[in-house]
């Protein structure tokens, strides 16, 4: 529990640090960067209670496996 409490502090600094440093008129880089850092802490979550979850190189090589023995 202290390590998921660790990420989402961390990933609220990272928010406090780089959200008020955009301008104002850039209201899409705003809602870019929250939808990043949202996505980054599902994520980190995740690897924290599913350790033995497959990488992205694992899924792509199931997903993708039998295309590469046609090829």
């Amino acid at each position: 529990m202290a390590v998921i409490l660790g990420v989402t502090v961390l990933l609220f600094l990272l928010f406090l640090f780089n959200y008020p440093k955009i301008d104002r008129s850039h209201k899409r880089e705003k809602k870019t960067v929250v939808l990043l850092l949202a996505i980054g802490w599902v994520l980190a979550i995740l690897l924290i209670l599913f350790p033995e979850m497959p990488g992205p190189t694992q899924i792509f090589n199931i997903l993708f496996g039998p295309l590469k023995k046609l090829l």
